[in-house]
């Protein structure tokens, strides 16, 4: 199915290229999140007049990027967890957790699918997480697992 992309979007193409995608993936995603529009004529014509907008808007959202980026790139925030002996959790810590603690500490906003741990989470110590908040702003921030103080 060929549709028309109003945003760029990592691996697959930039503002206003036509292209074709697996109907299930563009009916589902892309046209859902607004992020493509079906490639008819009467829509290309339209994204025509409207690319140098999306443009705009895109530079925005990379402006707004970078400036989160700015922000914590590099930080180190703690989280505490319950532990076992062996240094092992109960559980993980998930991208919605670290989300929410970006958002306690830092007062930023970033989407848990934006999150992505370098390797799973199950134990105490240091972990890189990489975020990406636009196809061309990526940073990597780190979690420090602290064991939680048992309540006696």
């Amino acid at each position: 199915m060929k549709v028309i992309l109003l945003e760029n979007i990592g691996k697959i193409g930039s503002i206003g290229e036509i292209i074709d995608v697996k109907r299930g993936y563009a009916r589902n995603y892309l046209i859902s999140q607004k992020k493509a529009l079906f490639a008819s004529k009467k829509n290309i014509e339209e994204v025509d007049k409207i690319k140098k907008e999306l443009g705009k808007k895109d530079l925005e959202r990379k402006k707004l990027a970078k400036e989160i980026s700015d922000k914590i790139q590099n930080k180190t925030f703690d989280i505490k967890k319950l532990s076992t002996e062996n240094k092992e959790l109960y559980g993980s810590v998930k991208p919605t957790e670290i989300s929410n603690l970006i958002m306690s500490k830092e007062n930023l906003e970033i989407k848990s699918s934006l999150i992505q741990p370098t390797k799973e989470i199950k134990s105490l110590g240091k972990f890189k997480v990489i975020v990406s908040l636009h196809t061309e702003v990526q940073f990597s921030i780190f979690i420090n697992v602290l064991p939680e103080e048992e309540k006696a």
